[in-house]
C-alpha cells in the first residue's frame, strides 16, 4: 500500500522540471492530468527532507487547530463552571431550566454538523473557522450580559450552531495535510486539548470569579467576557494563520510545495475528487463502519459531556466550596491530558483502537463504579475521578480516527464525519437531563451504562473488520468479488485497521 511503503531517497525535480510541473494541464475538476499525477504518484521522498517537513507543517498547523478547539471547549464548558457561581440563581433558573440550558445547545450542534462538514471544502477552511469563531466569540461575551433564562438559551442556541462546524472541519482539515498513518497523532491533539480546557476553564474560572464585584458584575459574568475577549483573537490567528490550501502554504519553500503535491497524488485514492459526488454520499450512507462508529461515540459522549460539564457540580457535591470545587477539577484534567496523550501515541505508533477504546473505557468503568458505590470517603470518591477522565476523551478521540482511517475517498470521509459527528452529540442532549441534582447518581450511573455498551460496540466492529479484511484477502487470492462497490476504502489493497 502506498501509504505504508517505506519510501526511499528520490532527488526532487530542478526549478525547470518544476515549472514544466507547474504548466501541466488540468482536468475539469482542476486536478493534475493522468500522466503528471501518475509522475507524482510514482515518485519517491527522501525520508529525512519528509520528516523535516512534517515538522514545519507541526509548527505551522498543530498550535492553531489546538488553540481552535481549546477556546471552543472552553466557551461551550464553562456553563459548568458557573453553575457553582450563582448564574442559575442570579438568572431565576430552575434546576430544570438549567438542565434544558446545558441540553438545548446540543439541538443546534447537531443540525449543522453535517452541513458545515460538506460544505468547508467549497467555503474554505480558513473564511469558514474564522466566520464560525468570531460568531461565537460574541456569542460568549454578550453571554456575560443576558440576565433571564431566555436569554441564557438564546445563546447556547447560537453557540451550538457555530460550534457545531469545527470539530469536523478541524478534523477533515488534518486529513487534507497527513497520510492517512500520520493523522491519528495529530486528532489526538484536539482531544488533548479538549482536556486541557477542562484545567484552563479551572484556573480561569478560579481567577476570574474572583473579580466578582469588579465594575458592578458577578464573577460567572467575567469568566463570560473574558473568554469570549481570548476566542476573538484565535479568530483572527486563524484567518491569517490557516492557509486555504496546505499544499501551497506560505511557509513552504518550492521544495517542499513539490513533496505536499506528491504527498497529495500519493493518497490521492484516499482523499479522491475535490469535486462534490452525490453517489459517494449514498454509498456512505449505507456503511455498517459509519453506524457502528457512530453509535460507539453516542456512548462515549455520553459519558465526555456529562463528566467535562459537570465535574464542578460533581465535586461540589461532596462538600467543597465554589472556588475548591473549580481549582480541583484542574490536576484531574491535567492527568486526562497525560493519559490520553500517551495512550493516544502509543495507538498512533502501532495502529491499533480497539484495544485501547477497550482498555481506557475499563479504568472509566471502575471509577464510576466507585463514584456510585462509595458514599462517605470523598478522597476516594475524588480518586475515582482522576479514573473516569482515562476513558471520557480517549474514547471520542481515538474513535473518531479509527473511522477516519477507514473510509475514503474524501467526501465519502466527510459524510461519515459529519453523520457520526450529528448523531453521537445528541448524547449532550441527554447528558444534561441525566445530570440534574446533587450526588448526580442518575447521570454517574447512566455515564456507566453507556462505557459498558460501548465495549460491546466496539467488540462488535472489530468483528465486523476483520471479516471485511477476510472477504478482500480472499478476492485478491482470485475468489469473484461480488461486492456492488469496489473503489474507495472497499478496494481490495485498502486497508483495514482495528
Amino acid at each position: 500500500m502506498a501509504d505504508h511503503q517505506e519510501q526511499s531517497s528520490y532527488p526532487p525535480p530542478d526549478d525547470q522540471k518544476m515549472s514544466e510541473m507547474k504548466q501541466q494541464p488540468v482536468d475539469e475538476d482542476g486536478e493534475l492530468s493522468v500522466q503528471s499525477g501518475s509522475d507524482l504518484a510514482n515518485a519517491q521522498l527522501d525520508p529525512a527532507k519528509e520528516r523535516k517537513l512534517l515538522l514545519k507543517l507541526d509548527v505551522n498547523f498543530v498550535p492553531i487547530i489546538m488553540f481552535a478547539y481549546l477556546t471552543c471547549f472552553l466557551d461551550r464548558g464553562n456553563i459548568g463552571n458557573v453553575k457553582v457561581a450563582g448564574m442559575p440563581e442570579d438568572i431565576g433558573a430552575s434546576t430544570e431550566q438549567w438542565s434544558t440550558a446545558v441540553s438545548i445547545f446540543y439541538a443546534t450542534y447537531v443540525t449543522f454538523e453535517t452541513p458545515l462538514a460538506m460544505l468547508m471544502k467549497k467555503v474554505t477552511p480558513r473564511l469558514m473557522l474564522s466566520v464560525i469563531c468570531v460568531v461565537w466569540s460574541l456569542t460568549t461575551i454578550f453571554t456575560g450580559f443576558v440576565n433571564s433564562v431566555g436569554g441564557l438559551y438564546a445563546s447556547r442556541l447560537v453557540l451550538g450552531a457555530c460550534e457545531a462546524g469545527l470539530f469536523p472541519c478541524l478534523n477533515l482539515y488534518i486529513s487534507m495535510v497527513y497520510r492517512r498513518e500520520e493523522q491519528a497523532k495529530r486528532v489526538s491533539y484536539l482531544m488533548s486539548c479538549a482536556a486541557l480546557s477542562g484545567a484552563v476553564g479551572g484556573l480561569l474560572a478560579y481567577g476570574l470569579l474572583q473579580m466578582d464585584g469588579v465594575a458592578g458584575k458577578a464573577g460567572w459574568r467575567w469568566v463570560y467576557i473574558i473568554e469570549g475577549l481570548f476566542s476573538i483573537v484565535i479568530a483572527v490567528w486563524i484567518w491569517f494563520g490557516l492557509p486555504t490550501d496546505p499544499a501551497t502554504a506560505y511557509f513552504l519553500n518550492d521544495e517542499e510545495k513539490w513533496m505536499m503535491q506528491v504527498r497529495r497524488e500519493q493518497s490521492r485514492r484516499y482523499l479522491g475528487p475535490d469535486k462534490f459526488d452525490w453517489k459517494e454520499f449514498r454509498i456512505e450512507m449505507r456503511d455498517p463502519k459509519l453506524y457502528l462508529s457512530a453509535a460507539i461515540q453516542f456512548c462515549q459522549d455520553i459519558m465526555l459531556y456529562g463528566f467535562s460539564t459537570f465535574l464542578p457540580a460533581i465535586l461540589r457535591s461532596m462538600g467543597y466550596n465554589t472556588l475548591q470545587s473549580n481549582a480541583l477539577t484542574v490536576p484531574v484534567y491535567i492527568w486526562g491530558v497525560i493519559s490520553f496523550t500517551a495512550l493516544a501515541w502509543w495507538a498512533d505508533r502501532i495502529t491499533r483502537f480497539a484495544p485501547f477504546l477497550i482498555g481506557a473505557n475499563i479504568i472509566s468503568i471502575i471509577g464510576y463504579i466507585l463514584l456510585l458505590a462509595v458514599k462517605t470517603n470523598e478522597a476516594v470518591r475524588y480518586f475515582a475521578t482522576y479514573l473516569c477522565v482515562v476513558g471520557c476523551y480517549l474514547g471520542p478521540g481515538i474513535n473518531l480516527a479509527w473511522l477516519n482511517v477507514n473510509v475514503a475517498p474524501h467526501h465519502r470521509r466527510s459524510t461519515a464525519v459529519g453523520v457520526q459527528q450529528s448523531i453521537a452529540n445528541t448524547a449532550g442532549i441527554v447528558a444534561g437531563q441525566v445530570y440534574r441534582s446533587s450526588p448526580y447518581v442518575l447521570g454517574n450511573a447512566f455515564s456507566l451504562g453507556a462505557v459498558c455498551l460501548s465495549q460491546l460496540l466496539v467488540l462488535t466492529k472489530t468483528l465486523y473488520l476483520k471479516r471485511q479484511i477476510t472477504v478482500k484477502e480472499r478476492i485478491a487470492e482470485g475468489e469473484e468479488d461480488k461486492r456492488k462497490v469496489t473503489h474507495g476504502d472497499r478496494a481490495v489493497d485498502y486497508k483495514y485497521f482495528y
